[in-house]
């Protein structure tokens, strides 16, 4: 009878747990979303979000007072509800969000982009919007009104005037 190579049967074994802790690795990923990108109910006064990119965030219903979201990336985010007064938003890309119930008094949107972005029933008291780009913004028309008032500039990246995103006569 021939003996068993145990040097042989040692490194399948551990070729086979590295398989196995890998695959478990890669089902945590898939299965197990990022809790660091969920903000529900958040006290995230002042922080700041300059340059980053937030893909996936979710920011329901936090409290955003005087946070910075400076050339961030915020394409489909959700603001559900938020309170983001004085926010600014400079720069950033909004495109695509959830604004709904979102509180943007005073908050800065110049040069953000804005389109597509569900905002019917957002706040939008004494906001600068100079080249802010509003184009298919869902938007209440008595606050569509309001932001005619003020809108002014032309958006650096998408090359669209203010005025014209928002439909003003």
């Amino acid at each position: 009878m021939k003996k068993p190579d145990f040097k042989v049967h040692n490194l399948i074994f551990k070729i086979t747990n590295l398989f196995c802790l890998a695959s478990l690795c890669l089902f945590l990923v898939a299965v197990q979303p990022s809790l660091a990108d969920v903000y529900v109910k958040a006290f995230l006064q002042g922080a700041d979000f300059s340059g980053k990119s937030l893909l996936g965030y979710q920011f329901n219903e936090s409290d955003l007072r005087n946070t910075s979201f400076v050339n961030a990336n915020a394409q489909g985010v959700s603001f559900f509800a938020a309170n983001m007064k004085e926010a600014n938003l400079s720069g950033a890309n909004l495109s695509y969000s959830t604004l709904d119930n979102a509180r943007l008094d005073r908050a800065n949107l110049t040069n953000a982009v804005v389109e597509g972005s569900f905002a019917y029933g957002t706040s939008f008291s004494n906001v600068i919007i100079d080249g802010a780009d509003f184009t298919d913004v869902d938007l209440r028309p008595p606050v569509r009104q309001k932001l005619c008032q003020v809108a002014q500039g032309k958006n650096p990246v998408t090359g669209r005037m203010t005025r014209d995103t928002l439909e003003c006569d």
